[in-house]
């Protein structure tokens, strides 16, 4: 079985999957504005929504800090920019893929 975890590095506004310590996939992200960054620390994933609508496209993964997660957009030109309130936005098809790999408990830890 996987053991995936998970890397936001906001310095080049990635999102890197790893197993076992190695990087198996990486997904451009949109994260948050200067007056509204995305919190650096270790979270995990504490739920998955589909379709939770409006501006979080797709797919919604919550994270151990309250108000904040991984989803989807419905923008996709604001990837890779400082655009959010603290989330990480990825492409639609790409938090999908994500979160089919994913299971709630996976550890995420959000960088500078």
């Amino acid at each position: 079985m996987p053991m995936y975890r998970i890397i936001v590095d906001l310095s080049d506004r990635m999102l890197y999957l790893l197993n076992d310590d190695v990087v198996v996939r990486g997904f451009p992200v949109g994260i948050g504005k200067v007056l509204t960054q995305t919190p650096i620390g270790e979270y995990t994933i504490v739920n998955k929504a589909p379709n939770p609508g409006g501006p979080f496209g797709v797919y919604w993964m919550g994270l151990s800090r309250p108000h904040y997660g991984i989803h989807g957009t419905n923008d996709p030109s604001s990837i890779g920019h400082l655009v959010s309130h603290g989330c990480i936005r990825m492409y639609n098809e790409d938090v999908l893929a994500l979160a089919s790999l994913v299971p709630i408990g996976t550890r995420v830890t959000i960088r500078e």
